[in-house]
């Protein structure tokens, strides 16, 4: 399935007509609205600009794209043995920090 920002981002190359504050604060929303952690005006505010901006679009793009990997990758249990020597790693590292704790307080 394909999504309309990506389509349109093959359609046309507008010229960046805004200043580059406008897309840091876009671009900073941009993982929220990936979530659908933005309300009703601030997702359509991102559409607005992503509409209008090639260059944060193909960074709309990029994030969506990396976000699909890691969420397909994550789904991959990891080796009882391998999870058996993190646990232990951790709680090695807990004592450590326990220890220290101690020794000055």
């Amino acid at each position: 399935m394909s999504d309309p920002m990506s389509d349109r981002m093959s359609d046309r190359m507008h010229e960046h007509a805004h200043a580059d504050q406008d897309c840091a604060d876009f671009l900073e929303q941009i993982v929220y609205f990936l979530d659908n952690e933005l309300d009703d005006a601030d997702c359509a505010a991102v559409r607005v600009h992503l509409d209008t901006c090639n260059p944060c679009l193909v960074k709309y793009d990029l994030q969506r794209t990396v976000k699909a990997v890691v969420a397909r990758s994550c789904t991959e249990v990891a080796p009882a043995d391998l999870r058996d020597r993190v646990r232990l790693r951790i709680r090695e590292v807990q004592v450590q920090i326990a220890s220290t704790s101690r020794v000055e307080g």
